[in-house]
């Protein structure tokens, strides 16, 4: 698939970056010097979004962390050097916009923003606002968080915004009549496909309307790695997966090409952040440190991007769904 910005074209194809599955976060950085970067990375306290907080932070970047709970995430974050350690609910619209002004007040700029945090096949739960508590996590909240530190990243002149998606969008596109499970019965894992495909059409609208202003957009799958994200699932569901040992222990006993170490994990992400050979590209999705391939909606494989994750006018409609429902809009 092809689209056209603003007179820039991009390819949701392969550039055959030399990357690959077994890359990890450190070696995607491709040697950049972060210092006087600015960064902020939801979810930077666990998993694979501390691995990319880290990793940026060693190379110069300063790096800030929100969490919903910052006293749980504190000897997490104190290895990271000069990490500041935020408070942010993504569930909580007034704690967004608490967070957002705070470091707008700082009159700092933003290089990088990772919306990293999320959850995956939760029960049912609402947030404040009645909306599912996936597609409110995984996108409403980082929407809104973007838009509100939309000044800071303008004022970058150069940033780059990664939606941390996943594979499972395959499992469902959006439901626009019923985007909160008020009407249809609740799937855990519609609903986690549904909110990891409005990842990836968030960075290509966000791309479209960012690129004026200096600003790209990416969604990223990182891989299966087994993380924090799991804790919803049964014992039988991670053994099905390959992703419990003979003692019990939630472990993948393999790894290839999907499962990968969280330092594996995180690599795809910093790739997108920073790595230069992305310079002038934008709104794509990516997988093992290279922009994936567009694939058909039927097709057997897991890799690549189905069309409904990559079709710009459910992108434009997400778009405006999004702002009605938050009561928020892009100042663009």
């Amino acid at each position: 698939m092809q689209r056209i910005r603003n007179n820039e074209l991009t390819i949701q194809a392969p550039i055959h970056s030399g990357f690959g599955p077994r890359t990890t976060a450190l070696e995607a950085l491709g040697g950049e010097d972060l210092r006087g970067k600015v960064a902020i990375v939801t979810g930077g306290y666990s998993g694979l979004g501390l691995e990319t907080a880290r990793v940026l932070a060693e190379s110069g970047a300063t790096v800030i962390i929100p969490a919903r709970t910052p006293e749980k995430a504190r000897a997490s974050v104190s290895r990271i050097p000069g990490a500041e350690l935020e408070t942010m609910d993504l569930l909580d619209p007034a704690s967004i916009d608490a967070f957002a002004q705070r470091f707008l007040n700082s009159n700092r700029p933003l290089h990088i923003l990772i919306n990293s945090a999320g959850i995956m096949a939760s029960p049912l739960a609402r947030d404040k606002r009645g909306f599912e508590s996936q597609f409110a996590t995984n996108h409403l909240g980082h929407f809104q968080l973007t838009a509100r530190l939309w000044p800071a990243l303008t004022k970058a002149k150069g940033a780059r915004v990664v939606s941390v998606s996943s594979r499972g969008h395959r499992i469902s596109g959006i439901d626009f009549n019923d985007p909160n499970f008020e009407i249809r019965e609740y799937d855990k894992w519609k609903a986690y496909g549904q909110s990891k495909t409005a990842n990836a059409l968030f960075a290509i609208e966000l791309d479209k309307k960012g690129i004026s202003y200096g600003i790209r957009a990416f969604s990223v799958h990182p891989g299966t790695i087994v993380t924090d994200l799991s804790r919803n699932l049964s014992d039988e569901e991670m053994r099905a997966m390959g992703a419990m040992d003979e003692n019990g222990k939630r472990v993948l006993n393999e790894y290839n090409e999907e499962f990968k170490t969280i330092e594996e994990g995180a690599a795809t992400i910093v790739w997108c952040a920073v790595n230069k050979q992305l310079d002038g590209m934008g709104g794509v999705y990516c997988e093992n440190v290279d922009i994936a391939r567009a694939v058909p909606a039927d097709s057997p494989q897991p890799p690549g991007v189905r069309p409904w994750a990559t079709n710009p006018e459910f992108a434009e409609q997400l778009w405006e769904l999004s702002e009605d429902l938050i009561g928020v809009k892009f100042p663009v």
